[in-house]
């Protein structure tokens, strides 16, 4: 059982934001996702309790920061040396996990330390591993992110882009693998991210909570039945978590064989331009939402409906407004620009 987290498949709603989720666990390349709404709207509760369907990985058994099993390139210091000298290594299947970051966090906390004195009394490096070790393979959770200190932001903004952990302290320096799929909540009515990081993410969205009578009355329901008695709740709805990590893994399985011909591309770049968007990291992020969305739904080619599902997550937080204009893409003009292509 993966903890005591309220079940991913148990969620009312928010089908936005769980697609959101769910595409960078298919493509951690996609760039991370970051979730505003007021307090109260289950972001949290959603972000940890993909705990329960995370898929597992192979990871070489006893390193430190859980190495992809078999990416040579990828290894960390200690694992390319045991390579190196001919030792075997072992594959292991660990599952993928979120990991908080407290907002309290210092940057040695973080990135992690070096310990100088270990450097110079042996001539060997001795690093102690940070939070970007533990996220190595996994989701970095940031609640609160608006409120994190900016160069720790930077930090991991860089640290995701390049999927390497850079660490230096007196002209000693170490690195190790930091690949991990960055997620942000926050309350926009406690201040907002800067236009350049949050161009960062790769995908962004705005909730709301739930104003039908029926769904809110089943949000209640559910909360208080789990809160009662979390162990049985979690294993009366077990094969529906099990069932939805199956279908991740084999979506993740799925994507390097699916395909994006050139009239989905030439779709892809004719919407951004349409929006008015700057620079290309739209257009990226875009064709690779939409392949990892072909891949959820179990499909080796891209079509119309996967830029349709994923469009408004890639662009709402990249158009241009104007002072006092509310964020979002007009679904409405999305339509007719599909329609017109």
């Amino acid at each position: 059982m993966a903890g005591l987290s309220f079940p991913f498949t148990r969620i009312v709603g928010q089908d936005n934001m769980k697609r959101a989720l769910m595409l960078n666990v298919i493509d951690p390349g996609i760039g991370g996702v970051l979730i505003k709404g007021e307090k109260g709207t289950a972001k949290s509760t959603t972000v940890r309790s993909m705990n329960s369907v995370l898929p597992f990985r192979n990871v070489v058994q006893g390193c430190p920061f859980r190495c992809e099993y078999g990416r040579v390139e990828r290894y960390c210091p200690y694992c390319k040396e045991r390579y190196d000298k001919g030792e075997e290594l072992i594959s292991g299947k660990v599952r993928m996990r979120v990991i908080d970051l407290p907002l309290s966090a210092t940057e040695d906390r973080v990135s992690g330390t070096l310990d100088l004195e270990h450097v110079l009394k042996t001539g060997e490096k001795k690093f102690e591993p940070g939070v970007l070790a533990a996220a190595n393979g996994n989701i970095l959770y940031v609640d609160e992110v608006n409120l994190l200190d900016d160069h720790l932001v930077d930090l991991l903004l860089d640290s995701a882009a390049m999927g390497v952990n850079y660490v230096e302290r007196e002209g000693v320096s170490f690195t190790h693998p930091a690949r991990f799929i960055l997620v942000g909540t926050m309350n926009p009515e406690e201040g907002d991210l800067r236009p350049q990081l949050l161009d960062r993410f790769g995908l962004s969205l705005d909730i709301k909570g739930e104003m039908d009578p029926k769904k809110r009355a089943e949000v209640v329901k559910r909360r208080v039945e789990y809160d009662s008695d979390p162990e049985r709740y979690i294993a009366g709805v077990q094969k529906d978590l099990d069932d939805l990590c199956e279908r991740l893994t084999k979506a993740r399985e799925l994507l390097p064989k699916v395909v994006a011909d050139d009239t989905i591309v030439d779709m892809i770049v004719s919407v951004i331009i349409h929006f008015g968007v700057d620079g290309h990291r739209a257009d990226i992020t875009l064709l690779k939402a939409a392949k990892a969305n072909a891949a959820l739904e179990g499909r080796t080619k891209v079509t119309k409906d996967d830029i349709r599902a994923t469009a408004e997550l890639v662009l709402a937080h990249r158009l241009k407004r104007r002072p006092f204009e509310e964020a979002g893409l007009d679904r409405e003009e999305l339509e007719r620009c599909l329609q017109d292509l």
